[in-house]
């Protein structure tokens, strides 16, 4: 203390400084609309929306038109599909914006965690955004509890139209009510009734594509087929890819069927597509339409890439059957077993002082030597297939017996199932009217006593349902299975009443359709097992 009293001395205003103050600047306002669908009365509002934002911005004094973002037709429970959304979060971020109109949250947002991160963004920017219908300025102290509540509900609310419209297609196909999508269905495209109509061009390659794999060849050769002799893909243009061969074989539509509900979409946010491997029902209508291919065939095929399948492995030493992945080159590599071990024979080049050898080796033995296969034979190729047609020959030369044997396998196959057996139709019709009672108990329930009341009812018609649909899978399963098998029986037959009687000639396609497997029994012995069960020891000549 100096013991002087303080000394207040007052500096007076700027008034040029008071006068720009008094001034406002004028703010720059943005204004953003949304859509969900391109419905006509959505669209009338998607212009209204414009139109009302423009006359509101322009006609007040303190705003200018800092522009009008506008999202036709698109959801709001992604931002990432939205780009005027986008577009206007950008400019906020360039200091373009200072105040955003909207009519509702959920025209902003309809995913809780999308609208609080976007309006704590453009708050950290000092842009406010105004909901006008529910009267909330984003900057105000207690803007953010309103806006999460209304947010959680707007997305609550998609969450539930999605609930409905799943429930409805779900329904539909229930019903049998089918939806294609034509833009990537080869061979296919909608006729005047609204069902597949065939293009008779592109049916001929679905059946060539078809026929070559039951044949033995490789999705890989059947491209190379295909853009060797510059056949046209769904796009137009010749460059064929293996996942598009490869969906050709497993699409049921060829056959004449729609199988719905192979993918679902996880929720109305994400909207990832999930494939149905089992977690929801699905839906098959046979003979909705006119087939490419036989059911049979269609049959054949799945059998058949089910059996290329079972065989792949990491790599051969982990392989169980001594091979790593289908062979379509040569039909022996899926069928020369060892009589030793068990293990299939590979097909190995020697060369020696620049002499070739081709050359049959138990994969084991080249895997591992002697370890687990002491004794199993090299055979040379072409005595060892020159003994394989000689068996074929000597089966030919009783070929009525041959083909007797081969018929009464197929009447085994088709009288495999039990005796009045029910239907998967039949099946069908006793879930539909589960389903009808368990619908109206739960009406029931509601209004005379609770769940509690007819807690026994609903759990013996669920179970039942339960065990119905295990019924109708096993059924299906059994009918694909039967319908495979029957389709190379019948093609054996074929090809046997359709042969000559001494084959001299190796043929992988035949050889794949005749025989099923050739054991090695020894280094000048074999025993080869025919389809339709019958079996011819041969002695194989050395050249």
């Amino acid at each position: 203390m100096t013991g002087t009293s303080p000394k207040i001395i007052t500096i007076p205003a700027n008034p040029e400084l008071a006068k720009e103050r008094s001034i406002q600047k004028q703010l720059r306002v943005a204004a953003y609309c949304r859509v969900s669908t391109d419905d006509e009365e959505q669209l009338t509002s998607y212009e209204a929306q414009q139109h009302y934002y423009t006359d509101k911005i322009m006609t007040n004094p303190n705003w200018t038109m800092a522009g009008i973002f506008a999202d036709e037709g698109i959801t709001g429970t992604s931002a990432t599909k939205r780009p005027e959304f986008l577009k206007m979060i950008r400019k906020c971020r360039q200091k373009k914006i200072d105040l955003v109109l909207v009519k509702s949250i959920s025209r902003f947002a309809r995913n809780t965690v999308d609208c609080l991160n976007y309006i704590r963004t453009l708050r950290e920017l000092g842009i406010a955004v105004i909901f006008e219908k529910e009267n909330i300025n984003t900057l105000e102290s207690d803007s953010e509890m309103l806006i999460t509540m209304m947010g959680a509900f707007a997305q609550a609310e998609s969450e539930s139209i999605s609930q409905n419209v799943r429930w409805g297609k779900r329904q539909a196909m229930r019903e049998g009510k089918t939806t294609i999508q034509y833009k990537h269905l080869y061979a296919y495209e909608r006729g005047e009734d609204g069902t597949p109509k065939i293009i008779p061009e592109q049916a001929e390659v679905v059946r060539r594509i078809y026929d070559s794999f039951l044949a033995g060849y490789s999705m890989r050769m059947i491209k190379e087929s295909l853009e060797q002799d510059g056949v046209q893909t769904v796009k137009g243009n010749t460059d064929w890819s293996i996942s598009a061969i490869r969906n050709i074989l497993k699409n049921e539509k060829y056959c004449g069927d729609v199988l719905q509900q192979k993918t679902y979409t996880s929720d109305c946010i994400s909207r990832k597509q999930i494939r149905n491997t089992g977690q929801l029902p699905m839906y098959l209508v046979q003979n909705h339409h006119e087939g490419i291919v036989s059911r049979d065939t269609y049959n054949a095929v799945q059998a058949e890439m089910a059996r290329r399948n079972a065989g792949r492995a990491p790599s051969q030493n982990k392989a169980p059957t001594g091979k790593s992945c289908y062979s379509a080159k040569y039909a022996l590599t899926e069928r020369l077993v060892c009589g030793e071990c068990g293990t299939l024979y590979r097909r190995c080049a020697w060369t020696k002082r620049g002499k070739k050898r081709i050359v049959w080796r138990c994969a084991s033995r080249v895997d591992y030597g002697t370890r687990y296969c002491k004794d199993s034979p090299t055979l040379d190729e072409t005595p060892l297939q020159a003994a394989i047609l000689a068996a074929i020959n000597a089966a030919m030369s009783k070929k009525s017996v041959l083909v007797a044997q081969i018929t009464e396998a197929m009447r085994m196959e088709l009288t495999q199932g039990e005796a009045g057996a029910m239907s998967v139709l039949d099946i069908d019709k006793q879930i539909a009217e589960l389903d009808q009672e368990f619908r109206g108990l739960f009406i029931k329930s509601r209004t005379d006593g609770g769940y509690l009341k007819y807690a026994d009812e609903f759990k013996r018609i669920t179970e039942d349902i339960a065990a119905l649909k295990e019924r109708r899978n096993t059924l299906l399963a059994q009918e694909q299975a039967d319908s495979a098998a029957n389709k190379r029986i019948s093609d054996a037959v074929q090809i046997l009443n359709s042969g000559s009687a001494d084959i001299t000639e190796w043929d992988e396609r035949m050889i794949r359709q005749l025989v099923d497997t050739v054991k090695v029994l020894s280094a000048d012995k074999i025993l080869v097992y025919l389809r339709g069960g019958r079996e011819v020891e041969q002695t194989i000549e050395k050249g």
